[in-house]
C-alpha cells in the first residue's frame, strides 16, 4: 500500500485542542449570522448543502481521504474532534454524513481506482451525497436475510428489491445496495452477498417517502425494479458483501452521533437551570459522567480505526450504550420541565424533536437486541 493511502497519524493533544477551537469559532459565527439553529438529531434530519459546502471549503468533509484523491489526508481522531463539535452544536450535517462516515472509507478500502478517482474528490468538495441500502421490509436487523437480488447480465447486473429506512435517498445521488448475487445457501447465509453502487436517478429506481411521528421526511423506501448496474459499479469483490458491510458498520455505530443526538437539548436545559427557568437537579451530574465515558469510548474506537484494528465489538458497545443515553437525556429534560413552564421556542422545539425521535435512536444502525448479541459474541460470551 502506498504511503499516501494511509491517513496521517494523530497530532498531539495540543493540536487537537487548536482544531476544536477553530471549529467552535466557526460554529459560533454561523449561528450569529443566522445560518443555522441548533437541532436534535442534526445528523439524521439536518439537510443543508450550503452548510456542508462551507465545511468542505475548510477541509472538514472527507477529512481522512488522502491528498491523491483530493482530500486533506488527516487522521480519524481529527475527524472525530470535528464531528463531535458539529454534533454538540446541533449543526445540520446530514447532507454529507453518509458520504463522509461510510461511503468514503469504504471506497478507500475496497473501491477500484476508477471509483476512487470518480467519487472521492466530489465527496471532499461537499458535492456528492450517498445513502445506504441495507435494511429491507420483513428483515429487521437480520441483514443475512436480504431478498434484494442481483442477476448477472451482459456488462453488469440487474438488481431488483426493496430497501427500507433509507435516510436521505430522496436527496442523495448514490446508494450502496446490499443484494444477493448468488442463490441463498441456508447453511451459509452470509455468503453470496455483494454490494453495488446505484445511481438514484437510474431507470427502475422509485423512492417513496416515509414520514415520522413529527411529520418529518428523511426516511424512504427505495424500490429497485430490474435496475441495470454496470460491472464498474460493483463495490469490492462479488460475494464479499457481508464482510464489507460489517466493516462499514464499525464506522456507522461508533461515532459521536451515537450519543450526541440530543446534546443540544441538554446544553439548552443546562443554561435554563443556570438562570432558574428549570429546576436544578442532581441527576445532571450522572448525565455528565455518562457523557464523558461515552466520549472516551468513541474516541478510543476512532484510534482503533486509525490503526486499522477490527472495531466491530467496541463500536457496537458504543452504539448500544450511547443510543440509550440519548433517549435518557430527552426523558430527563422532559421530567424537569413543568407543564406550565414558559420557554423560548428553541427549547420547546429541541425537546419536542428529541422526544419524537427517541424511539428511533435504539433501532437505527441495529436494534438494542442485535447490539447485545454482537457485543456478547465479540466478548466470547454464550
Amino acid at each position: 500500500m502506498r504511503k499516501t493511502l494511509v491517513p496521517k497519524a494523530s497530532p498531539p493533544s495540543a493540536a487537537l485542542g487548536v482544531l476544536r477551537s477553530e471549529v467552535r469559532t466557526f460554529l459560533r459565527q454561523q449561528r450569529e449570522d443566522g445560518l443555522f439553529t441548533p437541532r436534535s438529531d442534526s445528523w439524521g434530519d439536518g439537510w443543508a448543502p450550503d452548510f456542508t459546502k462551507a465545511l468542505a471549503d475548510r477541509g472538514w468533509v472527507g477529512m481522512t481521504i488522502p491528498e491523491q484523491y483530493g482530500g486533506p489526508g488527516r487522521s480519524f481522531v481529527e475527524r472525530f474532534v470535528v464531528t463531535e463539535e458539529l454534533l454538540a452544536a446541533g449543526a445540520p450535517v446530514s447532507a454529507h454524513w453518509v458520504a463522509d462516515r461510510q461511503a468514503g472509507p469504504s471506497l478507500l478500502k475496497v473501491g477500484t481506482e476508477e471509483q476512487k478517482a470518480r467519487y472521492l474528490p466530489a465527496i471532499v468538495r461537499g458535492e456528492l451525497f450517498f445513502a445506504i441500502g441495507m435494511s429491507e421490509p420483513g428483515s429487521g436487523s437480520d441483514l443475512a436475510s436480504v431478498r434484494t437480488n442481483a442477476v448477472r447480465t451482459d456488462g453488469g447486473w440487474r438488481v431488483s428489491g426493496t430497501k427500507l429506512w433509507t435516510s436521505g435517498a430522496h436527496r442523495a445521488h448514490l446508494v450502496f445496495v446490499l443484494a444477493r448475487s448468488s442463490p441463498l445457501d441456508s447453511a451459509h447465509r452470509h455468503s453470496g452477498l455483494s454490494q453495488f453502487i446505484v445511481e438514484l436517478d437510474a431507470p427502475g429506481v422509485e423512492i417513496r417517502p416515509i414520514f415520522n411521528m413529527s411529520g418529518a421526511h428523511h426516511f424512504n423506501e427505495v424500490v429497485l425494479e430490474n435496475v441495470f448496474v454496470p460491472d464498474g459499479q460493483v463495490l469490492g469483490e462479488v460475494g464479499s458483501g457481508w464482510q464489507q458491510v460489517t466493516s462499514e458498520l464499525g464506522f456507522e455505530r461508533s461515532g459521536a452521533e451515537r450519543f450526541l443526538s440530543t446534546f443540544a437539548l441538554l446544553a439548552e436545559a443546562t443554561d435554563e437551570m443556570a438562570d432558574e427557568s428549570l429546576p436544578r437537579d442532581a441527576r445532571l451530574g450522572g448525565i455528565v459522567a455518562r457523557m464523558s465515558a461515552l466520549h472516551n469510548m468513541s474516541f478510543a474506537v476512532s484510534q482503533a480505526l486509525e490503526r486499522g484494528d477490527n472495531a466491530e465489538t467496541a463500536a457496537s458497545l458504543v452504539k448500544l450504550v450511547g443510543t440509550k443515553f440519548e433517549g435518557d437525556i430527552a426523558e430527563f429534560v422532559d421530567d424537569l420541565n413543568p407543564a406550565e413552564a414558559q420557554h423560548d421556542p428553541e427549547f420547546d422545539t429541541l425537546l419536542r424533536s428529541s422526544l419524537m425521535n427517541r424511539p428511533g435512536f435504539t433501532i437505527r444502525g441495529g436494534t438494542t437486541e442485535i447490539m447485545r448479541g454482537v457485543v456478547a459474541r465479540g466478548l466470547g460470551m454464550r
